[in-house]
């Protein structure tokens, strides 16, 4: 009963149901684009569903990501999430990764899959999940969101492009709607789009989005269809050398000053620098007592948003009395060679 109304569908039928509950799915985030992705599959009876993501749930998270409550604020993202799922359908296998997709540990996950599912928002990781994926011979798929606007497509599958295909090079920069913004439907749209191309994938039915790039305008009501062109030397390169992190590594344009690098491990560019401590805002109530007092120190992230709410929780609760926020974020810290390139 559970599953009758898409059983009735030609393209399911009992067999097509059987081959759900046989597949598994990596969500690789459980964000904006991974809770709604999340709960269809559920709903649609995906036999087991791996959730992996370091992160807590935040007030800021609530407007899209509806797999949470404001009682969940702190919380791990992928343990509520499994707890919700499991509400949602109790016959399911879902695992819980509590940690970053990572080099040493993402072609090992990938393996445990039948599909991995993109739901990211940073450059560095997609690129990481499309080499191990490369590497592990499994298809992805793929979203991002950038204000009012998204993209969707698949690769890897069946011998298809790859995310380097599309993208042989990264942006210097790290584009997320912490940054931007985004209105909660947008992600929530792409995520449930995304969550239709892996049951067409499972099910061999209608036409994957292999070699194409979907683009939609959410308050335009725009969209078309790219075409991605295959570059076997891009795949050949990711299976000969194995992954290739992608980094991008600047110097500050004042060595004389002490800098505090309040971003996550995952965004770019990449500071190096004697003169750069590096706490990630996930990390910072632990380790707080790392940040001198005695001393100026510039604090940054990657707009200068977040930088102003950690200088003055710092002021606070801490009574710290030497914290700067660096305001326009990385960018205006950097030598001049890098940003003006």
């Amino acid at each position: 009963m559970r599953y009758d109304r898409q059983i009735k569908l030609d393209e399911v039928g009992v067999a097509g149901q059987e081959k759900l509950q046989k597949a598994s799915v990596l969500i690789v985030g459980v964000g904006g684009l991974g809770c709604p992705a999340a709960q269809y599959l559920a709903g649609a009876g995906i036999g087991r569903i791996g959730l992996i993501d370091h992160d807590r749930i935040s007030l800021s998270n609530l407007h899209r990501q509806l797999l949470f409550t404001e009682e969940d604020i702190g919380k791990s993202k992928a343990a509520v999430a499994k707890q919700r799922l499991q509400m949602i359908n109790s016959k399911l296998e879902i695992d819980v990764f509590q940690e970053s997709l990572n080099v040493d540990n993402a072609e090992n996950l990938f393996q445990l899959y039948d599909i991995i599912l993109d739901g990211t928002d940073n450059f560095e990781t997609k690129y990481l999940i499309n080499d191990a994926c490369v590497l592990a011979g499994k298809p992805w798929v793929y979203a991002s969101i950038y204000k009012n606007e998204g993209q969707l497509s698949v690769f890897n599958y069946q011998e298809g492009p790859s995310y380097r295909c599309l993208f042989p090079k990264t942006t210097k920069q790290n584009i997320s709607c912490e940054e931007t913004g985004v209105l909660g439907v947008t992600p929530g749209i792409f995520g449930i789009m995304q969550a239709a191309e892996i049951l067409k994938i499972i099910l061999g039915a209608g036409n994957v989005l292999s070699g194409k790039l979907k683009l939609i305008n959410i308050l335009s009501a725009q969209d078309q269809i790219l075409s991605i062109s295959k570059r076997p030397e891009e795949i050949e390169k990711i299976k000969n050398h194995g992954i290739i992190p992608m980094t991008i590594e600047c110097k500050i344009y004042d060595e004389t000053k002490i800098f505090l690098d309040i971003r996550e491990i995952f965004e770019q560019p990449k500071v190096i620098s004697e003169k750069v401590i590096q706490i990630p805002l996930s990390e910072l109530e632990d380790r707080f007592e790392e940040i001198p007092k005695q001393e100026e120190v510039l604090v940054f992230c990657q707009s200068g948003k977040r930088s102003k709410k950690v200088v003055d929780l710092l002021s606070t609760a801490f009574d710290f009395k030497n914290l700067i926020n660096v305001e326009g974020g990385v960018e205006t810290i950097l030598q001049k060679d890098y940003a003006e390139d």
